[in-house]
């Protein structure tokens, strides 16, 4: 797998608690935005993302953002 899979061409738009969590590169983790190990035996890394306070996010879902793993809007420009 060299691409991530597109797993949804929305954001996800939560409320997040501050800490710190592992969003999901690959696109294959069942538990979207974020990991659940799927990427094993992949190129794939998850990406820490760390909150300093509580926030709503809205985090990529199409794995094609420039931003990640903040959404960025590409979304609406894939095929």
């Amino acid at each position: 797998m060299s691409e991530a899979r597109v797993a949804e061409r929305v954001p996800a738009k939560i409320e997040l608690e501050a800490g710190a969590y592992w969003w999901c590169r690959c696109g294959e983790s069942k538990n979207q935005p974020f990991c659940d190990g799927s990427h094993r035996g992949t190129d794939f890394e998850p990406m820490r993302l760390t909150l300093e306070e509580d926030r709503r996010v809205a985090l990529c879902q199409c794995k094609r953002s420039d931003k990640m793993p903040h959404c960025d809007g590409r979304h609406g420009f894939l095929d």
